[in-house]
């Protein structure tokens, strides 16, 4: 197996004798609350390429849910891994200093889109870096109440679960939620969530913070954030208009509230640029920061203008956070992005929306197409002008792709996400869309 395979190899059925074997161990010993979508069980994985216990290989296409931004075991990531792990694996940033960390805020600091100082807090995940958004803005606004959006995905532990609201299932059963949390409609314009024209659907949904939240909810003085992807991602690959975004700027510069970026999975190169918000000309106050970022270590970041991080000694702190393992992978995972990687991502993204768009025509199941850089996008519908969303047979086009070799994940209702890693080259996306229209075409067939 290497970097540059474009075509999976399968020998066995799937999953094969080893991968049964284990999955029959996992269903007594884990925690049944994983949503596992198919029986894939990795033995390694080079660059956009995944090899099961069985020896089948794959295409993969969903990067470990957009986490392995410079591909799987990419040679810099692993050699800076291996070498601090030589030195040392642990000694908690919270208590003592270790340069990996400084110069992983310093490196974080020369790219984050975030206007004057930047000053980075280190946690482990995506939702450690949204729990410290929601505290941070609290402390600094001494406000108590916030706003996130209809279909946004922001993590599972309390807070930004209470943030959260991509599918019931996420939150049913963990009640009450943290209080002071508000939702809007966001600018999902080929399903207005308003019933609106495309063309007024951004704007509407701007206004309808203004016109409802904050004249019938709370009092704009009263907010502290506006928790907002700039990319929706578990909500379908979502991409709003720049005016969207930047209408939302403008809302929250009059009212004094905080705008908080959360690029957990659109950022670190994916979109085309270091961080999505980057396209709409957008400087958020905070951006929450994971997945990407250190290219399969375990690493969150709340980055902040340094006028807002002002904390004192111990408000807010984590014992394993920017760990100096998880820091070394990171400014490696930078590094590749700056040099060549984020340019791939742009590259190679409008390829393979240009093949999957072409697909269109031929797929009645494709409803809408859409994306930035290799974060795309594909919702597929029963009925083109009702729209009616294609759930079962989103998922069964899933299957058919793994069946051929391609690894995707699921997004919102109906999607399907492609969220390679940046590695990924034109031949592989040509891969891709090649199998992604065999599998539609199995499931239409199947549909008649």
């Amino acid at each position: 197996m290497t970097l540059m395979n474009t075509t999976p190899q399968l020998n066995t059925p799937l999953p094969g004798p080893k991968a049964k074997a284990i999955i029959a161990r996992d269903a007594h010993v884990v925690s049944p609350s994983y949503t596992r979508g198919y029986p894939l069980v990795i033995e390694r994985g080079y660059g956009a390429m995944v090899e099961d216990v069985d020896g089948n290989v794959f295409l993969d296409c969903a990067a470990g849910i957009a986490v392995t931004a410079t591909g799987h075991s990419h040679p810099d990531v692993v050699n800076a891994i291996t070498e601090q792990a030589q030195r040392f694996l642990h000694m908690s940033g919270t208590d003592f200093y270790y340069e990996a960390q400084v110069k992983l805020a310093e490196d974080l600091a020369a790219v984050v889109p975030i206007d004057g100082g930047v000053r980075s807090f280190f946690g482990n995940s995506g939702t450690e870096a949204i729990e410290a958004c929601i505290k941070l803005a609290r402390y600094a606004t001494k406000r108590d109440n916030l706003i996130a959006f209809l279909g946004g995905f922001h993590g599972r532990t309390l807070g930004a679960l209470s943030l959260t609201a991509s599918k019931a299932i996420q939150r049913r059963g963990f009640g009450p939620m943290m209080p002071g949390v508000y939702h809007a409609p966001y600018a999902d314009c080929y399903r207005c969530p308003l019933g609106l024209k495309s063309e007024s659907c951004a704007a509407e949904c701007i206004d309808y913070i203004e016109d409802q939240i904050f004249l019938h909810l709370v009092s704009p003085d009263e907010v502290a954030a506006i928790v907002v992807e700039p990319i929706q991602g578990e909500g379908g690959y979502v991409v709003p208009p720049d005016k969207f975004i930047q209408r939302l700027r403008e809302l929250t510069t009059t009212h004094g509230i905080l705008l908080v970026a959360d690029e957990v999975q659109s950022g670190m190169g994916r979109s085309g640029k270091m961080f999505a918000i980057e396209h709409t000309g957008v400087r958020p106050d905070m951006i929450a920061i994971a997945k990407g970022i250190a290219s399969g270590m375990p690493l969150g970041v709340a980055a902040a203008r340094a006028d807002i991080m002002t904390w004192p000694p111990g408000a807010h702190a984590s014992t394993f956070g920017g760990n100096p393992v998880s820091c070394a992978a990171a400014v490696a995972t930078i590094k590749l992005l700056k040099a060549r990687l984020i340019a791939n991502a742009a590259e190679v993204g409008a390829h393979l929306m240009a093949a999957l768009k072409a697909l269109e025509g031929k797929h009645p199941l494709i409803g809408d197409v859409r994306g930035r850089g290799l974060m795309i996008g594909v919702e597929l519908v029963r009925d083109r002008k009702t729209k009616e969303r294609a759930t079962d047979e989103r998922d069964a086009v899933v299957t058919a792709a793994f069946e051929r070799g391609l690894l995707l994940l699921g997004a919102g209702r109906n999607a399907i996400r492609f969220s390679p890693p940046l590695v990924l080259s034109k031949a592989q996306a040509d891969t891709a869309a090649r199998i992604f229209d065999e599998a539609l075409t199995e499931v239409e067939k199947s549909r008649r």
